[in-house]
């Protein structure tokens, strides 16, 4: 191995990792316990080895360098040493070739080995032996990059939460069988921003996608030993580095130009991240980067037996956030993100871990302080989901103000009412209305609750309608894992069925479902591939399937193409009516002294509900007038938003009824918009006297529209003189 190659200076311990300056490049790793750090450099194009440079620049726990003949596109890792007593917490092991926490790009595929782990794998006493292995041929590795693109005027749409439509995606399963997208493309980042799928976005009215896992990842090894792959990409190991597998170049510049180009089309980019635990799992997994650069810095443990970790996202460990090198890396991380990638929002998974201090979930931990005062960070989207593994985990509206959350109890609530289940018509008021039992009393707003009713994990919607059970064998554990909590009905078969009544009924439960989920307060988040019908087969866990069971079909039948055109027309009618996207909470108080409320729960009678009414425990019907007469909110130039008033109908019982449409103050006819139990659910525009009894059939949804004339411009200020 040469040694003479590159000449080696001191250095700087800012900024960590590997960063060039059209000169040279510095690179910082921080380690606390580490008693010598070497810097092992590689051929860009063989991954040949060139040189280890021991770092013996030491400043405030970060070893540094700098290689004034170093370019962008070297590669290279890490070797550190340090005390191996695993009883004791210390894990160092200088034999494995390390990632660079900080590292941009990471190339290359790990490759399956005994020789990864710090210890003896078949030896008696597991992980307290010492492997002396070397794993360098077999690691990917880091390199280093020239962060120049060509921005020109991008700028963040800067999309409001209220107006707010998500999309979940998964970069490859959205694009891998897409027959309009090139062939080359099909599976990448340039995949995902072609023509073809941008126009479908904007048709559907898609206003930001989420992104399942990017940073870099890599596959669990009895995933890799099943001949399977972590599909989903929730085992990261780079947080700074796009995984690459979706590029089509090789280089950062992929997913870079196609954020610009979502930009371009008014679709924002919010990633989801998973900073809770890392890709080297428990005391009996691989050393590939944090574990064997400080193991005792970068992971919770356990206090009484610093040998195990502890672990409270399931997935054998957890970032220890209550070191401050820990969460610089995280707030380095996101800020990175931001700021050089040009991301719109972030979506942490199992976000509960990150806001554990000693044990208890504090939404007042460093995490939130941290965030809340960065002026970067804090002005972006953020969503949380709300719960993890631990002791009291699960915090569904517990969050701070200034961020989101998954709300799990809408999923739960309106899966369970369309299913059958009676007595839900209290909760599925309060969902239906933005859930002010969870966010209004801290000052949170409507958007506080992402709305979903299928998610990447667990059943899509057709399946929702379509199984009762999961079906999960192609896993390879024998059905055994995910939920069995599914809140889902097949409509009589499971599985697939040829029974035109059947295949009605499910058309009419997904219209029932996405109808609820966009007609409702909040933010609505669709899952990639419920507006195709798209089926997974009754997986509901389908984390490792690398295949057609996951990637989406876009050829369509001529159901499937009716239900997506409803889908289209469902969020054109989000989007016409600001009703159904308020910025503050509905107050069942009458406006301004007027007769009528600005909401009225309503009986199939026409009349306001009693208290008694709502403690029902067979009740499956519930309707709702909402008044778009001064709705207490302006419009982004100030002026006074009004809205036409609108009567959503829901009956989740087999059996049709008659439903009185109110009166209120003036009799005037109302208009149906949509009935998901009329063609397809787009109804003919049928008028009603107010009155009048209404058709509602069984296991159906009906929105009706009275309209009101725009609130005339010489009349603005009689209205703030109303409102002060």
């Amino acid at each position: 191995m040469a040694t003479s190659e590159f000449t080696v200076w001191p250095g700087h311990p800012y900024p960590l990792g590997a960063t060039w300056n059209g000169k040279g490049v510095n690179f910082a790793l921080f380690s606390e316990h580490a008693e010598e750090v070497s810097l092992c450099l590689f051929h860009p194009e063989n991954q040949q080895a060139l040189q280890c440079v021991a770092l013996k620049e030491h400043t405030d726990q970060v070893f540094h360098c700098y290689l004034p003949q170093a370019r962008p596109g070297l590669l290279y890792g890490y070797r550190v040493k340090g005390p191996y007593r695993p009883e004791e917490g210390f894990r160092f092991n200088p034999h494995k070739l390390l990632l660079d926490p900080y590292a941009k790009a990471i190339v290359g595929k790990m490759k399956c080995s005994e020789a990864h782990y710090g210890y003896r794998v078949s030896h008696r006493r597991e992980d307290l032996s010492f492997d002396e292995r070397d794993n360098a041929d077999l690691m990917p590795k880091c390199q280093v990059i020239d962060s120049g693109f060509s921005w020109d005027d991008d700028r963040r749409p800067d999309v409001p939460w209220h107006e707010t439509v998500i999309y979940e995606l998964h970069v490859k399963g959205m694009t891998q069988r897409h027959p309009q997208t090139p062939p080359r493309l099909r599976g990448t980042y340039a995949g995902l921003a072609s023509e073809p799928v941008i126009r479908h976005l904007k048709q559907l009215g898609i206003t930001a996608v989420e992104l399942m896992p990017v940073h870099t990842f890599v596959d669990e090894p009895h995933l890799m030993e099943k001949k399977l792959t972590n599909y989903w990409g929730y085992n990261s190991i780079g947080y700074f580095a796009p995984d690459f597998r979706y590029a089509t170049n090789g280089t950062i510049g992929d997913f870079k130009t196609m954020v610009k180009t979502f930009h371009q089309h008014g679709i924002e980019v919010i990633l989801d991240v998973v900073y809770n635990h890392t890709a080297e799992g428990n005391h009996l997994g691989p050393t590939l980067c944090f574990r064997g650069i400080d193991n005792t810095a970068y992971y919770r443990l356990k206090p009484d037996n610093p040998r195990f970790y502890t672990d409270y996202t399931g997935c054998g460990n957890t970032l220890n956030m209550m070191h401050p090198r820990v969460l610089q890396l995280i707030m380095d991380s996101l800020r990175y993100w931001v700021l050089e990638m040009h991301v719109d929002g972030f979506r942490f998974d199992l976000a509960s871990a990150l806001a554990r201090e000693l044990h208890e979930v504090d939404k007042l931990g460093a995490f939130f302080d941290i965030i809340h005062q960065d002026p970067v960070i804090s002005q972006v989207k953020l969503i949380a989901e709300p719960w993890d593994l631990g002791e009291g985990g699960y915090q569904v509206g517990n969050f701070p103000v200034g961020w989101t959350e998954w709300n799990g109890k809408y999923r739960d609530s309106v899966r369970a009412f369309w299913k059958g289940e009676g007595g839900l018509i209290g909760d599925l008021a309060y969902r239906l209305t933005g859930s002010s039992d969870l966010y209004e009393t801290s000052g949170r707003r409507p958007y506080a609750s992402i709305n979903f009713v299928t998610c990447h994990d667990g059943f899509t919607l057709q399946d929702l309608v379509s199984y009762n059970h999961k079906h999960n064998k192609a896993n390879g554990e024998e059905n055994r894992d995910g939920t069995d909590h599914n809140l889902s009905w097949n409509c009589g078969v499971e599985g697939p069925t040829d029974d035109p009544e059947i295949r009605a009924l499910r058309a009419q439960q997904k219209r029932n479902l996405m109808a609820t989920l966009l007609f409702s307060q909040g933010v609505p988040m669709l899952r990639h591939g419920d507006e195709l019908s798209h089926s997974q087969g009754g997986n509901n866990n389908a984390y490792c399937q690398d295949n057609e069971i996951s990637w989406l079909n876009w050829e369509l039948d001529t159901e499937d193409q009716a239900f997506l055109e409803f889908v289209r027309q469902v969020i054109r009618l989000r989007r016409e009516h600001p009703l159904f996207r308020r910025r503050r909470f509905f107050q069942g108080h009458p406006i301004h002294g007027k007769d009528v409320k600005d909401i009225v729960w309503l009986n199939p009678d026409g009349h306001e509900m009693n208290e008694e009414e709502w403690s029902q425990h067979a009740a499956h019907c519930l309707g709702v007038f909402l008044s778009g007469a001064e709705m207490n909110e302006v419009d982004e130039r100030g002026r006074p938003e009004v809205d036409d008033d609108l009567v959503l109908l829901f009956n989740a019982d087999s059996d049709s009824l008659s439903f009185q449409l109110p009166v209120f103050g003036r009799e005037s006819h109302w208009t149906r918009l949509l009935d998901t139990s009329v063609n397809n659910g787009l109804a003919a525009e049928d008028r009603f006297k107010a009155g009048d009894n209404y058709p509602l059939q069984g296991r159906s949804l009906a929105l009706l529209m009275r309209p009101r004339k725009p609130y005339p411009e010489k009349n603005i200020f009689s209205w703030f003189k109303a409102h002060q």
